[in-house]
């Protein structure tokens, strides 16, 4: 990871890039879908075949769709291009859960290798697919502006997802000037900064935490909690901070994927502000098309029931996920019950406090795929008979405690109120750039420093 980082940021992106922008506006999209490729196909050459396949097949039956005026033939087209897309993702992600929970799993001889990115690219595809068929967007006839919207390398591994309407325009017609560049690189760098200065320590704790023998006590196992809730939101919410700013680096508005959910004041509130392109999409082409909350109460309850267990499927093949969907479900669910009125008569500080509590119950669940340790760390939140916290566990909450006291403040919006106030000023203005050198060099002091430490969501 910490080579392969270093070899993007200082001769990978600086080479793209310079050829990017000499070559003529014609020739960038061919520049930049061969990019694309070189750096899918450098961390898993063997898997390059399997997404130039999805782009092609998807490509030509879109095509084949638009150009057809009967329903039926454009049905079956959408069919088609769903068997193959899907079938893909539930053969490499699925088949050996489905084997292991059906007691065959001693049929295959190793794990299924998972192509990096296609929980992601699958459901962008998907999305192009059932938009032609809705007559939301036009088939695209270019089969290189296709696959470069498709393979787009800055968040083609891990998201955010993004629809082919997003960027459609942009892919012919996108406006690339020096402002969009400088303020790209210093969105990579807030990423860059999020991932290795603020995630990977508070992973580090969070591991620390687990490793301990015997009950850490009530106190060090909500330390553990808090430490892998700050460590899952800057390392996700960091990777799509960068691969926003490497897009506008190329002129392209990817959305946003994060709006401070850790401010949130309720679970609802939470996911409109978590994974907002995941969650705006199974809101689109999964609950809405089930038919929402528009035929009463207990087919909304059984279209939510759908709609999670699916969530916590696309995160991974694993029960520990499936429980997780379920565990929001039953929350979101109980919040319908109650209704937004009643909740809303709750201090706010208070409604702040459950939520975050709830939402950081959910990460242990996310967190630990074996059943029995996950059960011991849950049981850990709420006995007393651990204490309050262990030596071995205070050792490692004190030795942390600055560094997640900033993760804390950072994770929530008047930190960032406060950088744009003081943005307003001259001096500060000017120092930018100064100030993304600095987590430039930050940031690759500790990519060197630091043992091989992926991004999370790169597994889903």
């Amino acid at each position: 990871m910490s080579f392969a980082s270093l070899v993007f940021l200082y001769f990978f992106l600086p080479v793209v890039l310079v050829g990017y922008y000499c070559f003529p506006r014609r020739w960038r999209n061919p520049f930049l879908l061969a990019a694309n490729l070189l750096f899918y196909g450098w961390g898993e050459p063997w898997f390059l075949p399997v997404i130039l396949v999805t782009a092609v097949a998807n490509w030509w039956m879109g095509r084949q769709m638009g150009r057809c005026a009967d329903r039926k033939r454009q049905r079956l087209w959408l069919v088609a291009a769903l068997v193959i897309d899907l079938g893909l993702l539930v053969v490499f992600k699925y088949t050996g859960f489905v084997l292991e929970t059906i007691g065959l799993g001693q049929l295959l001889p190793g794990p299924i290798p998972l192509p990096l990115g296609i929980s992601f690219y699958t459901f962008q595809v998907v999305s192009y697919m059932v938009d032609i068929y809705r007559n939301t967007v036009p088939a695209e006839n270019s089969l290189v502006c296709f696959s470069t919207y498709m393979t787009f390398f800055p968040q083609l591994i891990a998201g955010p997802i993004v629809r082919y309407d997003e960027l459609r325009t942009q892919l012919s017609d996108r406006q690339e000037t020096w402002h969009k560049i400088a303020d790209g690189f210093c969105l990579l760098m807030i990423g860059l900064g999020k991932k290795m200065l603020l995630a990977n320590p508070m992973g580090e704790l969070w591991e620390g935490l687990r490793a301990l023998t015997g009950n850490i006590g009530i106190l060090g196992a909500w330390a553990g909690a808090a430490a892998f809730t700050l460590q899952i939101y800057f390392d996700f919410s960091g990777y799509s901070d960068m691969a926003r700013g490497l897009g506008r680096m190329f002129g392209f508005e990817i959305p946003i994927n994060f709006r401070y959910p850790y401010a949130a004041q309720s679970i609802q509130d939470f996911w409109r502000r978590w994974h907002i392109t995941l969650s705006s999409w199974f809101r689109d082409y999964v609950y809405i098309p089930l038919g929402g909350s528009r035929r009463g109460a207990g087919r909304t309850i059984v279209n939510l029931f759908a709609v999670w267990v699916l969530t916590g499927l696309w995160h991974g093949a694993a029960w520990n996920y499936v429980l997780w969907g379920l565990y929001y479900f039953v929350l979101l669910t109980a919040e319908r019950l109650i209704g937004q009125a009643r909740l809303a008569r709750v201090p706010r500080v208070l409604r702040h406090f459950l939520t975050m509590a709830l939402v950081m119950i959910g990460w242990v669940l996310f967190a630990i795929e074996d059943f029995g340790a996950l059960g011991a760390y849950l049981y850990s939140l709420f006995s007393p008979s651990g204490g309050v916290i262990s030596t071995q566990a205070a050792v490692w909450v004190l030795s942390y405690l600055p560094l997640m006291a900033l993760a804390a403040l950072a994770s929530l919006p008047f930190a960032a109120d406060f950088v744009r106030r003081k943005n307003q000023s001259a001096p500060v203005r000017w120092g930018a750039p100064v100030y993304c050198l600095q987590l430039l060099a930050a940031g690759t002091a500790a990519l060197v420093a630091q043992s091989y430490n992926p991004f999370l969501y790169f597994r889903f």
